[in-house]
């Protein structure tokens, strides 16, 4: 039997009504055409069609944009605590089924596509990293907390402390505090752990490392790397803390230059190649100037890596974005003797797949040379993608060869 409605209400255009129904969660402001006066900022509210059809219920944010962020469409859901304790059990059992080995360091909570809107949650071995970018799931982050302990603790996971990385510009934007820190009293005194991925022993400082600490993301696109790398000559650009680098030199790669615009990413890429004992060099450069140079140096490659920073993050700075990627890789290209292989990454969801492959056309034009596609990836399985939520698939890696 279904549930009286008894949340405050908004009704919605005709255009976000067919987007709901399609599947994506977010409500814009400009698509409200009618609401209950007064709406607590952050609570539950009902959806209705310009009709009045029930649409679903989400969670609403005085300040964003993004008014409204649908949480389901259950009309018999009481929203409550155990409701968002199953989120957080959903999520978890498919981590365990699709991370099998890797669920030491992995993404426990990916926002939307665990119906979980602006809260990430990755794993490095017993620490858990959050990230709350929605006021309204920001008032309920202690159940959700709680719950991930409880159902770890169930599994046989050992967890000694939450890190909140809650410092992004997303928050300012939902109106919430920005900070950083160990949440509740238990914890352990360092934030710094080590996890092992592809076989590889990582430092990861959950404190002052990139996003939560470390980019999980790219997991399984190391791996193709490590197995492409065997016997040839790589040059792994914007490296960070070495993880592509370390992969060719683990998988018997002949040499392997790290390249990385930051002095203490190459610090730790160094301090990581060590605690391995893999040998690769390392060089402090931008990645525009870098290729170039090498260029001019007759240096030879037969294996280039580009995973660069995000270029874009709005629409707005698309287009020079894209010609920053064009550029890089069309440099690339000319680095690569015929037979050469080219892995390409981009982490911005305002960079479309389709248009990450014309560009990669484009570069090759450019370059004068011809390319064929080897595989084209994502993110890992951890970093699950909603196919009418294209923000969900923000990770593209193309590797491509040189023919």
């Amino acid at each position: 039997m279904k549930q009286t409605r008894t949340f405050p209400y908004a009704k919605v255009t005709k255009k976000q009504e067919l987007s709901l129904k399609k599947g994506h969660p977010w409500i814009y402001e400009d698509e409200i055409t009618e609401s209950s006066e007064e709406i607590e900022n952050g609570s539950f509210i009902d959806v209705f069609s310009s009709k009045g059809s029930w649409l679903g219920t989400g969670l609403y944010s005085a300040a964003s944009k993004i008014r409204i962020r649908l949480l389901g469409a259950n009309a018999n859901e009481k929203y409550d605590d155990s409701f968002f304790a199953r989120r957080v059990k959903y999520a978890v059992q498919y981590r365990l089924d699709v991370m099998a080995d890797d669920f030491g360091a992995c993404r426990l909570i990916h926002g939307e596509a665990d119906g979980l809107p602006g809260v990430t949650v990755d794993r490095y071995n017993n620490l858990l990293v959050a990230e709350i970018a929605s006021y309204g799931m920001d008032l309920h982050k202690d159940v959700l907390y709680q719950a991930l302990l409880d159902e770890l603790k169930a599994h046989g996971e050992v967890i000694d402390g939450i890190y909140e990385r809650n410092e992004g510009d997303l928050r300012a934007k939902e109106g919430l505090r920005q900070y950083k820190g160990w949440y509740g009293g238990n914890h352990p005194e360092s934030p710094v752990t080590e996890i092992t991925e592809n076989g590889i022993i990582y430092e990861v400082d959950v404190e002052n490392g990139q996003k939560t600490g470390f980019f999980l993301d790219q997991k399984y696109n190391r791996l193709a790397v490590k197995k492409l790398a065997k016997g040839r000559k790589v040059l792994d650009c914007c490296t960070h803390t070495g993880s592509f680098a370390l992969n060719a030199a683990n998988g018997g790669a002949e040499s392997v230059l790290a390249v990385d615009i930051s002095e203490s990413a190459l610090e730790m890429a160094k301090k990581n190649a060590e605690r391995n004992g893999l040998k690769i060099d390392l060089r402090q450069a931008d990645v525009f100037d870098i290729l170039p140079e090498l260029r001019s140096e007759h240096a030879k490659f037969d294996f280039i890596i580009l995973d660069p920073p995000a270029f874009t993050k709005s629409r707005r700075t698309f287009h020079n974005a894209r010609s920053g990627y064009r550029q890089i890789n069309c440099e690339a290209m000319k680095l690569l003797p015929r037979g050469g292989y080219l892995a390409s990454a981009s982490c911005s969801h305002f960079m479309p797949k389709e248009e990450f492959r014309r560009m990669l056309a484009d570069a090759a034009r450019d370059a004068g040379v011809t390319i064929r596609i080897v595989e084209e990836r994502h993110a890992a399985p951890d970093h699950p993608v909603l196919p009418d939520v294209p923000e969900t698939e923000y990770l593209k890696f193309f590797i491509v060869q040189i023919i």
